[in-house]
């Protein structure tokens, strides 16, 4: 009689069709990816080239100081525009250009002027302001009709990102003025930074951590901040 059919020779046949045929679904899927990866990847650089360009534009057009004297580089202006964002503490006002000093360029200065473009640091800071209720205010005053505000402490956050010895942190002077109720404060930095001072109110510090006190400079950035120490009245 006729032999009889194989089956586990034809069930091995569909098996190995079956393997075949995942194995070209697979083959034909990874090249489908690869395309795809690829299309994504051009388009990836496309749009880096074209932010690259717009940067390059932006700061071109913005130059490296801009009409105030001010750091114009695009760096600078993200730094101070992220400070910005953040916003203001409850007690906090912001300091302006009204309480900067304009100062004479100094010897140092002068030396690297002809290298590199002399700016002025960009800044974000803060002036804290608040009631002292020490005991002639709680005396002579009350929570319907309170004392005037008094500057309890500031905040400085200046922006060196272009610093040239990234090293060197910047410094900071404390300098009199003819009234005994005000002193400047200047900060010092190097190329390609001019000096930069403020007028702030001549009181005591608080030099504890604890108290709000730091002097950290990071990521091109000096942040200095500082209350002042809180005296009891006395008669």
């Amino acid at each position: 009689g006729a032999a009889g059919v194989d089956v586990e020779f034809w069930e091995e046949v569909a098996q190995q069709i079956e393997v075949y045929q995942a194995r070209a679904r697979l083959t034909e899927l990874h090249e489908e990816m690869l395309t795809k990866l690829a299309d994504l990847m051009e388009e990836h650089e496309r749009r880096t080239a074209e932010e690259m360009a717009a940067r390059a534009a932006e700061d071109e057009e913005a130059g490296e100081v801009d009409e105030q004297g001010r750091d114009a580089g695009r760096e600078a202006r993200d730094m101070e525009r992220s400070f910005a964002r953040k916003g203001l503490g409850e007690a906090e006002e912001r300091l302006g250009a009204s309480e900067e000093v304009a100062l004479t360029e100094s010897k140092a200065t002068l030396r690297w002027s002809d290298k590199y473009q002399p700016r002025k640091p960009r800044y974000f800071n803060r002036v804290k302001t608040g009631y002292d209720w020490n005991k002639y205010n709680q005396t002579h005053y009350d929570h319907d009709n309170p004392p005037p505000k008094v500057v309890q402490g500031y905040k400085f956050n200046l922006f060196y990102p272009d610093l040239i010895d990234k090293h060197t942190s910047p410094r900071f002077f404390l300098e009199k003025t003819q009234s005994d109720e005000f002193c400047i404060i200047r900060f010092s930095a190097g190329p390609p930074y001019q000096d930069i001072a403020f007028k702030v109110v001549n009181r005591e510090w608080e030099y504890s951590h604890k108290r709000g006190f730091k002097s950290v400079f990071e990521r091109g950035i000096l942040h200095l901040y500082f209350n002042f120490k809180r005296h009891r009245y006395r008669r």
